[in-house]
């Protein structure tokens, strides 16, 4: 199988001096290409801070990560940042949209920014894709919880990323909506063979994936 992501020997301290704290402790592990993953174990255990890692929002310390090919740890801030741009889409808990822009807009000006053709077209297509059609020109103080949600999953998957990752995406939701959201995400990771990488303390959700991994104290446990 083709791998997604190939960690090595991966260490992560966050933190400095007095309060530094060694977060992640010699990770080894691999996803392959298309494949559902989900990361759990209990809070503090490192699973948000190594999907960071995968993400190449945080650096290791130490170790090897091969995202796609893509050697994390030899690339500065503005090599990753366009890596991002074209190959990897996050949906956090907390939505992080702009409250001053439209749903069509918060979809459109990341591809906009990274110079994709007719990037308002392909907002539309991707909100209509998550159920949003009559929602556009909504600002996400309109929108419900549930709503939102999908607004940052259409910008997450607009560029059509290899690579999908999500850390607690229902935390903020109830149940149904929690569950709209993640039928959703499962439907468009299948459609487009995107790999997923999912961070949950949900047992059932984790069920969903191929396979888990378990955290605990910073290093994979099983």
């Amino acid at each position: 199988m083709v791998k997604a992501v190939e960690i090595t020997g991966l260490h992560v301290t966050l933190g400095r001096d007095a309060s530094r704290v060694h977060v992640l402790n010699g990770i080894d592990l691999s996803i392959g290409q298309g494949e559902a993953v989900g990361l759990v174990g209990p809070s503090g255990s490192g699973k948000s801070t190594l999907l960071m890692v995968m993400a190449g929002l945080e650096q290791a310390e130490r170790g090897q990560v091969l995202v796609d090919g893509a050697d994390f740890t030899k690339m500065d801030e503005d090599a990753l940042a366009r890596f991002r741009g074209q190959h990897i889409g996050i949906v956090f808990q907390s939505f992080h949209l702009i409250p001053t822009m439209t749903a069509l807009e918060n979809v459109a000006v990341p591809l906009e920014l990274a110079g994709y053709a007719d990037p308002f077209a392909r907002a539309r297509d991707e909100l209509i894709a998550v159920g949003l059609s009559h929602r556009l020109d909504h600002f996400p103080a309109e929108l419900s919880g549930g709503e939102q949600q999908r607004v940052a999953l259409a910008r997450a998957m607009a560029p059509n990323p290899t690579l999908l990752f999500a850390d607690e995406p229902t935390g903020n939701l109830d149940e149904a909506n929690g569950t709209a959201v993640i039928d959703l995400l499962f439907h468009m990771k299948r459609e487009r063979g995107t790999t997923l990488v999912l961070v949950t303390h949900d047992a059932a959700l984790a069920a969903r994936c191929d396979r888990t991994i378990r955290l605990r104290s910073g290093q994979v446990e099983a």
